[in-house]
């Protein structure tokens, strides 16, 4: 049995506990995100598409570094990709993700700076 929920309506709360199969995506989401450059990535389209060039100058990785943890996140699902001309623009897939990546690095920026959490 799959512990998916009917998709007839989008919700920002799925209230069912989870399964193996949501626990495993998941855990394949947090694998995706523990490396910096593809954080860096993720962070930089979750502000708006990118190209890779834009992509590489953001994150400061080589432009053969970003494209291959591109390829990563194209595979993972996690973003997606247009042509335009001759140039391939990125973009995050998925609201979820979006927040995740920002809350992610919000809750870094206080253990940083040492501001107190948030109730």
């Amino acid at each position: 049995m799959s512990d998916r929920e009917p998709t007839s309506a989008p919700s920002l709360f799925h209230g069912q506990p989870p399964g193996p199969e949501r626990l495993a995506v998941a855990a394949d989401v947090f694998r995706l995100l523990s490396d910096p450059t593809r954080l860096c990535l993720l962070w930089t389209l979750a502000r708006g598409e990118a190209d890779v060039g834009q992509l590489t100058e953001a994150c400061g990785a080589s432009r053969t570094a970003v494209s291959q943890h591109l390829a990563k996140l194209r595979l993972a699902g996690l973003v997606e990709a247009r042509r335009e001309s001759r140039h391939s623009i990125y973009r995050m897939r998925d609201g979820h993700l979006r927040r995740l990546v920002l809350e992610a690095l919000n809750h870094a920026d206080h253990v940083v700076t040492g501001e107190p959490p948030h109730a």
